[in-house]
């Protein structure tokens, strides 16, 4: 929906007039001026005349009024939000500072082809086949770039793993994904783009939450107003940390009194490494490791489950590398096809998951994972991508999940994105028709699926 109407005339904004009520309402009435009291007042004032006049409490803070963005919704949405805010607690001056500035942008309340660009769907991670996305990814600049940042940064990497236990590889991976290694941050601004996403409306209730962080951020004096630059979602810094990530998990490394994730290499790096630490990383465990099957394996094993090494093995899975796996035969992990039973393998381990706290899309973390292994001069995958494969448009997965739910296979949301939910019922699909149960979402399965309403 469009949202572009724009005022010709100014007019009084509703928190000045609210404002204005209050600052009447609190006005003491003509009469009588008491004279000068001693010591506390802890009761009511006594008048010459004897009668009592009870203390009132100081008026409410009142807002600034804001200037017209242009957009009749912006203007109306801030307006609510400012005085929620208010009432909630957050600083006055901070809340106008904050949403003073913000004005429309097309890529949230343009036209509708521009606004379908900040869907889920419409992301490279989730629309584009893995192989095209990985090669954008995971490139030779951001290894070897990643590589030539340990070197240079090695004291800091020293005291990140020493203080968060999270491998120096997988710290420099997150940062090549998220900025390039700090080359690019963004050029928006938080606040505007959080504002502009609750205006929007489909995440109307995560936006606010990050726009009350950034005021608390601000309120405890850790940033200031002109420094919120952002990415176009609204995440901030060198490793692109959202505003209540920004608050729980930031840290202030090179002791300089701020936690500065725009400037500072030292901060960014172990704020993210504090994250991903809290999130459950492992650094006894890899993330992944590529794997080799026997003829006719059951790939409906790859089914989301964690199974001990020792159970894996059992099944003659073993490394592509041809060496073993190098991890306790006790620890878990889980089979994971990416493109299916022709394309490479993996079994995945808990950092695969941590990775995904930074994005929850598998080809992300595949992403993080290959990086972390290309900094520490192990490449992969050693198999190769199926890009003969006819894959389908989201409209042709909007028709499997909904063909897959009738038949009593429950693939989800019917929304167009081949997630987890959807290869799972697909490949229980395949799996109850005799069919290879690998969960991939090809024109053949499509078919096989249609044919089977």
């Amino acid at each position: 929906m469009k949202f572009t109407a724009f005022l010709h005339q100014k007019s009084l904004p509703v928190l000045a007039l609210a404002g204005f009520m209050a600052a009447c309402a609190g006005t003491p009435q003509a009469g009588p001026v008491p004279g000068p009291v001693s010591g506390p007042v802890s009761g009511p004032v006594s008048t010459p005349g004897g009668t009592p006049s009870p203390i009132t409490a100081p008026p409410a803070p009142v807002l600034q009024p804001f200037n017209l963005s242009g957009n009749l919704s912006m203007d109306a949405w801030r307006e609510d939000f400012a005085r929620r805010a208010v009432a909630a607690g957050r600083d006055t001056a901070i809340v106008h500072a904050t949403l003073a500035s913000i004005s429309p942008l097309d890529l949230y309340l343009g036209d509708t082809l521009k606004t379908a660009g900040t869907d889920v769907g419409s992301q490279a991670e989730f629309a584009k086949p893995i192989w095209e996305y990985l090669e954008t990814a995971v490139t030779a600049g951001r290894t070897t770039g990643g590589a030539e940042k340990l070197a240079d940064l090695s004291t800091v990497f020293d005291q990140i793993e020493a203080t968060y236990g999270v491998d120096r590889e997988a710290v420099a991976a997150i940062w090549a994904m998220e900025t390039n290694l700090g080359s690019y941050i963004g050029n928006f601004d938080a606040a505007n783009t959080l504002a502009n996403m609750a205006v929007e409306g489909r995440r109307r209730s995560f936006a606010e939450g990050e726009l009350t962080a950034l005021m608390k951020m601000q309120e405890r004096g850790e940033v200031s107003r002109d420094q919120l630059k952002s990415g176009w979602a609204g995440a901030m810094g060198q490793t692109q940390f959202m505003p209540s990530t920004f608050l729980t998990y930031a840290v202030d490394f090179d002791g300089d009194g701020r936690k500065d994730l725009w400037n500072s290499a030292p901060d960014a790096l172990a704020s993210a490494a504090n994250y991903l630490s809290a999130s459950g990383y492992q650094n006894d465990l890899p993330w992944g490791i590529e794997i080799i099957a026997p003829t006719g394996f059951d790939w409906s094993l790859a089914d989301g489950q964690d199974r001990r090494m020792s159970t894996w093995t059992g099944y003659g899975l073993f490394a592509i590398t041809g060496s073993g796996f190098a991890v306790p035969e006790t620890s878990y992990a889980e089979l994971w096809l990416p493109a299916g039973a022709t394309g490479p393998k993996y079994l995945l381990f808990k950092n695969f998951d941590v990775y995904k706290t930074y994005n929850r899309s598998d080809s992300y973390a595949l992403a993080v994972g290959l990086l972390t292994d290309g900094i520490g001069g192990r490449h992969g995958p050693v198999g190769v991508w199926p890009t003969d494969l006819v894959l389908l448009s989201r409209r042709d997965v909007m028709v499997l999940q909904d063909n897959l739910n009738r038949q009593g296979f429950d693939a989800g949301p019917v929304d167009g994105i081949a997630g987890r939910g959807t290869k799972g019922a697909l490949r229980r699909f395949q799996a109850a028709h005799d069919l290879l149960a690998d969960g991939y979402p090809t024109q053949t399965a499509l078919q096989q699926v249609l044919d089977a309403s």
